[in-house]
């Protein structure tokens, strides 16, 4: 289990306004988040596209804590030194979507990047586990990928609690991220169960409350 001082909180701007982007992550950033979180989708793993390099270039500006790539794009081998090159930090790929994903990480390390694996609902721990020394990430979804606003797959948190026995039980550093329905209701489970970062895009950006005070609400639902 980890304890709630710890965990991260990583604003999604999936569900941010596009059209003021720059200041949306900017308020992120003032507002108390760790790292903001950008979903990269290509229309092929997964139905919808978002956005490339040159805006994740554009909003490096914006503010100087990490970026979160979330590449849901297939063969993301090809495209992960532009966006390292763009001021990624960390960058998370699909295990369902690497061939090669041995190389695909050492890729992404080599290239001075912190890197993570991400996992599907359906897909298994055990696609991942011999990974897992090399990993500085390892993101679990808690919702199928590919649009935002899903509610959270409950039966996710018995997957999260095992993963985290099995980086604890290796005694790995490895951050356990958790994407898809956190809100006010899972944040306090999806911790418990041994999450200590955490994804979160509409119970962030909202029409109902400032960015500032929806981090700071989430911080409050983790004691």
């Amino acid at each position: 289990m980890v304890n709630s001082s710890g965990v991260k909180i990583a604003p999604s701007i999936l569900s941010a306004d596009f059209s003021n982007l720059g200041e949306q992550v900017a308020e992120a950033a003032k507002g108390g988040a760790d790292m903001v979180h950008i979903d990269v989708m290509d229309g092929q793993f997964v139905p919808a596209i978002t956005l490339g390099p040159q805006m994740v270039d554009a909003l490096r500006p914006w503010t100087d804590i990490p970026f979160d790539l979330h590449l849901m794009i297939a063969e993301p081998g090809r495209f992960v030194a532009d966006f390292a090159s763009a001021g990624a930090d960390i960058i998370t790929v699909h295990a369902e979507a690497c061939t090669h994903l041995h190389r695909t990480i050492h890729q992404i390390k080599e290239l001075g990047k912190k890197a993570g694996v991400a996992i599907n609902p359906a897909t298994p721990i055990s696609a991942i586990e011999d990974m897992l020394p090399d990993l500085d990430q390892v993101l679990v979804m808690t919702v199928n990928p590919g649009f935002g606003g899903q509610s959270f797959i409950s039966g996710m948190i018995a997957k999260i609690e095992r993963m985290r026995g099995l980086i604890n039980g290796a005694g790995l550093k490895a951050g356990l991220e958790v994407d898809g329905g956190i809100n006010l209701g899972t944040a306090k489970e999806a911790a418990d169960a041994g999450a200590n970062i955490l994804v979160a895009g509409s119970a962030v950006y909202n029409d109902r409350t400032s960015v500032a005070e929806a981090i700071r609400k989430l911080r409050e639902s983790l004691e």
